[in-house]
């Protein structure tokens, strides 16, 4: 009788484990999905708006922590043992809000890009809203990971507190790019096997290593 019991017990186990699973391994929320890919669609025409409207090799200065890439992500994940998504996920509403403020404060109010890139930043808020909404306000007070920590101690810094040394000119459509290829990585639960291309895969990293090396100037792939 008591083997029976202790049977169902493991039973039982397991059975939780299988249903919490999806729990553990989900770190998006749901309710992100939708503004996520309504910024996606908006991110679709960068091309249009942060490359064609723009002269060549037009260049804007941001910090060199906001030219935040998937390898950026990976070498933090070797970092830091156990990296949380969600530490990740906050770190990239953290670079892209300055990001976005960055390409809007170089446009004139007639610039042919302005009221695009506008409603790219409503679009980035919406999602971000969501997001803090959809985690309990102590997730937002715990203490971050020291490699992390630094990296979001000098995204806060003043401007005029930045050492020359730590600036870098930077396209639009690059940084527009990487945000969202890490969006890709980050919250891949909401996008298809198809539209992200398994962003976060060590085999893509390679392979954009690679394309790289051979060119300088290629432009990252939308």
């Amino acid at each position: 009788m008591v083997q029976k019991s202790t049977s169902v017990c493991l039973l039982g186990g397991f059975l939780g484990l299988f249903l919490m699973a999806p729990v553990l391994m989900t770190s998006t929320p749901a309710s992100m999905c939708t503004p996520l890919k309504t910024l996606n669609d908006s991110l679709s025409h960068r091309r249009r708006y942060m490359k064609h409207n723009f002269p060549i090799n037009y260049s804007i200065r941001v910090y060199r922590e906001e030219i935040f890439k998937l390898s950026n992500i990976s070498r933090m994940r070797l970092k830091v043992e156990e990296l949380d998504d969600l530490v990740l996920q906050r770190l990239w509403f953290q670079v892209n809000q300055g990001v976005l403020k960055k390409i809007i404060r170089v446009m004139s109010e007639r610039h042919p890009s302005r009221s695009y890139t506008a409603e790219l930043e409503r679009r980035f808020k919406d999602v971000e809203g969501v997001f803090v909404q959809s985690h309990p306000a102590e997730v937002f007070q715990q203490e971050l990971p020291e490699a992390v920590q630094d990296t979001w101690d000098h995204l806060t810094e003043e401007p005029d507190r930045v050492p020359e040394t730590d600036w870098r000119l930077v396209s639009p459509k690059s940084l527009v790019d990487n945000l969202c290829h890490t969006m890709y990585c980050l919250f891949s639960e909401c996008f298809d096997t198809e539209t992200r291309q398994d962003y976060c895969g060590v085999s893509r990293l390679r392979r954009g290593k690679k394309t790289s090396s051979r060119n300088t100037d290629t432009e990252p792939a939308e």
